[in-house]
C-alpha cells in the first residue's frame, strides 16, 4: 500500500511498510491491514507505544471512503502496527509485547463477538543479543537479518541452515532488502542526530539554518534535505 497517509487537519504520516494481509484459513475471509515500522531510538522524546496507537488510528480512520463508506463500519479491517526496536533498554531486550482491545465486564456479563472490537493491536519487537535470555525463535531471526556485522552471505546461511528458509532468488532479494533497511534505519538515526543539532543551535546561539548547518559542516549536497525536514516540523 502507499506508505503516505494524508490528512487535512491532522498532516502526512509517513510508514515505513503498510501492506495488506488475508488470513486464508479463517470461518470467513479476514482481511488486515498492517504497518511495520524499524526503530533504532526506543526514546525518541515522547512513549514509542503511544506512537504506534496513533498509526493504528490513523490507519482505521483512513480507511473511510476506501474500505467502506456511509455507515458500514462492519467493513472496517482490523490493522496491525508492529515495531521492530533495534536497540531497547536493557530491561526490555528480547521481548515481544502485545497491546490490544480487550473486552471487561464490569456490571455482569455482556458478551460481544470478538470482531466488533478487536481493531487493532500494537507489537513491539524488541531485539536483543546472543547474551541474554529468550534469544530464539523470531527474536534471533530478526537480530541476524537486521545486523550490520553480520555479512548477507553469512545471513543467507543461518536462515537456511537454523530455519529451515530455502534461498530461493526470490529470499536472496528478500535478504539484501532486509540488510538495505537495516542500514537505512542507521542512517536514519544520524539524521535525526544532526537535525536535533541543528535545531539546538538555531535555538541556543540564534543561528539561521544555513549558518548551524555550516558551524555543524553539514554536506553542501544534504543541506536541503535538512531545510526540508526542518520545515515539516
Amino acid at each position: 500500500m502507499d506508505t503516505e497517509d494524508k490528512s487535512v487537519r491532522e498532516g502526512t504520516v509517513t510508514y515505513d511498510i503498510r501492506f495488506r494481509a488475508i488470513v486464508p484459513d479463517s470461518e470467513e475471509q479476514i482481511a488486515l491491514i498492517i504497518n511495520v515500522e524499524a526503530q533504532n531510538d526506543f526514546y525518541p522524546g515522547y512513549p514509542l507505544i503511544k506512537r504506534g496507537i496513533y498509526y493504528c488510528c490513523r490507519m482505521i480512520s483512513s480507511q473511510y471512503g476506501r474500505e467502506f463508506t456511509g455507515s458500514h463500519y462492519e467493513k472496517i479491517k482490523k490493522v496491525y502496527s508492529i515495531w521492530i526496536c533495534m536497540k531497547p533498554p536493557q530491561y526490555r531486550e528480547n521481548t515481544i509485547t502485545r497491546y490490544r482491545l480487550v473486552e471487561e465486564y464490569l456490571v455482569g456479563e455482556g458478551k460481544e463477538p470478538i470482531r466488533n472490537y478487536d481493531l487493532l493491536s500494537i507489537i513491539m519487537l524488541c531485539l536483543g543479543g546472543p547474551d541474554g535470555s529468550n534469544y530464539d525463535g523470531v527474536l534471533r531471526m530478526l537480530d541476524v537479518l537486521l545486523s550490520n556485522e553480520t555479512s548477507e552471505a553469512e545471513k543467507r546461511k543461518i536462515l537456511q541452515d537454523d530455519y529451515d528458509i530455502q534461498m530461493t532468488q526470490t529470499m536472496e532479494r528478500e535478504v539484501s532488502v532486509m540488510c538495505n533497511l537495516s542500514k537505512g534505519v542507521e542512517e536514519k538515526g544520524v539524521a535525526k542526530g544532526i537535525l536535533s543539532s541543528i535545531k539546538n543551535l538555531m535555538e541556543t546561539m540564534g543561528l539561521t539554518i544555513e549558518q548551524a548547518m555550516a558551524a555543524l559542516k553539514v554536506p553542501e549536497g544534504e543541506r536541503q534535505k535538512y531545510m526540508d525536514l526542518l520545515e515539516r516540523q
